[in-house]
């Protein structure tokens, strides 16, 4: 088994990092396979809109999305993650979600046996973050918020949630449970 996990944070050992390294940590407790993607270290292109996409056999962009997607495609469990960024998703996880029309274009809707998201905010936009990406993951997956494990919390300064104990007791929380999910649903 397998997890893929997509950290939108342009911050690659800040709070939204750290969590998921304790969830991560869980799982691979359970002797669950883990990947994280740290996004903003990747090359993703945002979408160019083009009218025809559904013609295109391969997304024109010349960028590692095509390689994310088949990492995507092969996950039994999928995370993504995100500290709130004026309050929503961060510009970097925005264009990541924006290149999966190319597959609502082609009727490709990839399946998780459990899946997780992880948003971290300073003090606003914990409601407007989530919503965007339970629509995200409905859209693209077919996964609904009552589906999901969900962890949010506040961390307001890079750190913070090393500190944290509740936060850090949630992200463990949150491993054991997706843990339980993909092994009840193999």
């Amino acid at each position: 088994m397998k997890v893929l996990v997509i950290m939108g944070s342009p911050r690659s050992q800040g709070n939204t990092a750290f969590l998921l390294d304790e969830i991560l940590s869980e799982l691979e407790k359970e002797g669950i396979e883990t990947r994280k993607i740290d996004i903003a270290q990747a090359s993703i292109k945002p979408c160019l809109g083009h009218d025809n996409c559904a013609q295109y056999k391969k997304c024109p962009q010349n960028d590692d999305m095509d390689a994310i997607f088949k990492e995507m495609s092969e996950a039994d469990g999928f995370i993504v993650a995100t500290p709130v960024y004026y309050y929503n998703v961060t510009a970097q996880l925005k264009a990541f979600i924006d290149r999966h029309y190319f597959l609502y274009k082609h009727d490709v809707s990839l399946e998780f046996k459990a899946v997780g998201v992880v948003i971290l905010a300073e003090e606003q936009g914990l409601d407007d973050t989530l919503n965007t990406l339970v629509q995200y993951l409905d859209s693209s997956f077919k996964v609904k918020a009552d589906e999901l494990v969900v962890l949010t919390g506040y961390a307001a300064r890079e750190g913070d949630a090393k500190t944290n104990t509740e936060l850090i007791n949630l992200a463990r929380n949150m491993g054991q449970t997706l843990a339980s999910s993909l092994k009840e649903n193999s």
